[in-house]
């Protein structure tokens, strides 16, 4: 009842304030100036417009949809330019009725109502990406046997949306991916050309979102849903035996080898012949940093070092962020240590040290060289044992520049001053500790003599 007396004194203010040639008058002019190619902003009758507008939603705040939807319905078809809230809010009704029906021909016909709000939302309000997502999620949730106008209907979504994709849209886009080859209406590749797109969209998110802990636990968990529903389909063999048939018939696709390379990189089948060949192609026809760094480990693994140290060199002129280009920089100068190139790979170590001058592993590395180098610096009359000297001021500059390598530089010293020359040996030889010495051979540095006692 006081309900009823609430409405009734509302509809009376409504109708005194339209009446009145209030202010909305004048906005209804603008709206319509504004408009014009959609039509007015309150209808052809402004005040009955905003009489119903105001009715549904006093109705609808206090969650009675019962008394609102009827109301609603009339500004849906009279003015359906007065508010967004008219579909946000005719959305909820309308699912809110579905739910509650158990009539199968009624409920029919409100998921078709249901969909007409969102298309009428486009119309008017346009955001057509989002709207065509919620659209194709409610008619998943309601009719999923309709499988291709869902794939359709997201698939323009996520299209039009790219990496502003809602969540729930990407998860049952890949569903219906999933449902259209089970209908054969799609080849077995669009389930993995699916997954690849997905995962782009989400990884973007996941990485924008990263000082968001709500925002990153939801992406997250979107991103585990995917991951356990591919799952099926994420075995080496298939995906290469998908990709293998494209890439033979479209070697220099670019876009199919970015493909190929991301989903296999993604599903760790980089050991396959066909990820090597499709990263080469990539590289050839799309040089980039990453690539030639790529490539560089790919020819590491295949121990093809020649090749391997000509991409690794590559990338390190390509990075532009330091960190990279010292990541590269640190692999080209080991690819060079295990062939025994030690000075290419000191050269490299130096490089690191100009971009940093305090990281420590490139001092590690160098002096890994110079102790490596005792059996072929023998000319030194102590039987190459100088170089060991060399090699510790390299462990001891390490840990005095960069703290996190202190325990590594500390053992490493232990271990190689146990390989000075004798005292006796020194003294024999004319040299005092503690004095300056040149180590020769290919290393040129000058050190402190040092003696085991």
């Amino acid at each position: 009842m006081k309900k009823d007396i609430k409405a009734a004194i509302f509809l009376l203010m409504i109708s005194m304030f339209a009446f009145s040639g209030g202010a909305f008058a004048q906005d209804n002019d603008d709206a319509e100036v504004g408009n014009t190619a959609k039509g007015p902003k309150y209808g052809t009758d402004s005040v009955k417009c905003v009489m119903h507008f105001s009715l549904y939603r006093e109705f609808y705040k206090q969650n009675n949809i019962k008394d609102a939807y009827p109301h609603w319905k009339w500004v849906l078809n009279n003015c359906p330019l007065i508010s967004q809230n008219v579909y946000i809010d005719g959305a909820k009704m309308v699912s809110t009725r579905i739910d509650e029906c158990k009539d199968p021909v009624k409920r029919n016909l409100m998921i078709d109502t249901l969909m007409m709000v969102y298309d009428q939302r486009i119309t008017y309000f346009d955001r057509e990406g989002y709207v065509l997502g919620r659209k194709g999620v409610d008619l998943y949730t309601y009719q999923p046997e309709k499988t291709e106008q869902i794939y359709q209907i997201l698939k323009k979504s996520i299209e039009l949306s790219g990496n502003k994709s809602d969540g729930s849209s990407l998860v049952y886009y890949f569903r219906s991916i999933i449902g259209m080859v089970d209908l054969q209406k799609l080849e077995k590749a669009s389930i993995v050309d699916g997954y690849d797109q997905i995962s782009q969209i989400i990884d973007f998110n996941i990485k924008l979102n990263q000082q968001n802990a709500k925002k990153l636990a939801s992406w997250e968990n979107i991103k585990g849903n995917i991951e356990s529903t591919f799952e099926p389909f994420a075995t080496c063999p298939d995906l290469i035996s998908i990709y293998e048939k494209k890439f033979t018939e479209k070697p220099n696709d670019v876009e199919l080898l970015k493909k190929i390379t991301n989903i296999l990189e993604r599903k760790d089948c980089v050991k396959s012949d066909l990820f090597f060949q499709a990263t080469e192609n990539l590289h050839k026809l799309e040089p980039s940093a990453q690539s030639a760094y790529l490539m560089g480990t790919l020819n590491v693994k295949k121990e093809n070092y020649g090749k391997a140290i000509e991409y690794v060199q590559q990338a390190a002129n390509l990075f532009e962020d330091n960190a990279d280009k010292i990541k590269a920089l640190e692999l080209l100068a080991n690819i060079n240590f295990n062939q025994r190139n030690y000075s290419q790979a000191r050269s490299s170590a130096l490089k690191i040290l100009q971009i940093n001058p305090s990281y420590g592993k490139a001092y590690i590395l160098i002096g890994d060289l110079y102790a490596a180098s005792s059996s072929m610096c023998a000319d030194d009359d102590l039987g190459g044992k100088t170089v060991f000297w060399a090699a510790i001021d390299k462990y001891q500059k390490a840990r005095s520049v960069d703290s996190s390598v202190e325990a590594e530089a500390n053992s490493k010293i232990a271990q190689y001053a146990k390989h000075y020359p004798a005292s006796g040996d020194l003294f024999f030889r004319d040299l005092i500790e503690g004095n300056s010495y040149t180590v020769g051979c290919w290393i040129n540095e000058t050190t402190t003599i040092r003696g085991s006692k």
